[in-house]
């Protein structure tokens, strides 16, 4: 049994303010994309969808002139490590054991490398499923993050999403 669903950390309203300000289907599709790596991968299946989930919490809003400035995100963003701290927080304080909410943050951190002087040498591979799948749902100049979907739809996918994990864990 898991300490805490993907249902559980959206019903939280921090994770509600963050994910849909970071693009909530996003979110969806990314933790969608790490179940299936981290399965095909033999990964922990509930890290991997948690940390993808997770992935973009850390977001700011970079606008200029009331429009999105990707520009602007591209060279000044730093959302992998706000969002590694972020998310780990929420974790803990929903009850997830300690040591699995640190290995999600650490692989939120490492889902891009924008903010590293230097590309990361040896990413485990939650960090590597959770970048791939990142980049998979990506779309030009940041689009991906304003994509929406109903409350009903949101919630319905993430059900479906935990009865997967659940089910992958019990085979």
């Amino acid at each position: 049994m898991r300490d805490v669903t993907l249902t559980h950390v959206y019903q939280h309203y921090i994770a509600k303010k963050y994910l849909h300000r970071s693009g909530i289907v996003h979110a969806l599709s990314v933790s969608y994309h790490c179940f299936h790596l981290a399965k095909s991968l033999a990964v922990d299946v509930d890290l991997a969808t948690k940390a993808g989930f997770l992935h973009d919490i850390g977001h700011f809003t970079w606008y200029q002139n009331g429009k999105w400035d990707y520009n602007l995100y591209k060279e000044n963003d730093i959302h992998a490590i706000k969002g590694a701290e972020r998310a780990h927080k929420l974790l803990i304080r929903l009850g997830e054991n300690p040591k699995r909410a640190k290995e999600i943050a650490l692989a939120i951190l490492f889902h891009t490398d924008s903010f590293l002087p230097s590309p990361l040498t040896d990413p485990t591979p939650l960090q590597q499923i959770v970048k791939q799948a990142d980049e998979r749902d990506e779309e030009p100049s940041g689009m991906h993050h304003y994509r929406t979907l109903s409350e009903e739809r949101i919630l319905s996918s993430l059900k479906r999403l935990d009865y997967l994990v659940d089910a992958h864990m019990h085979s």
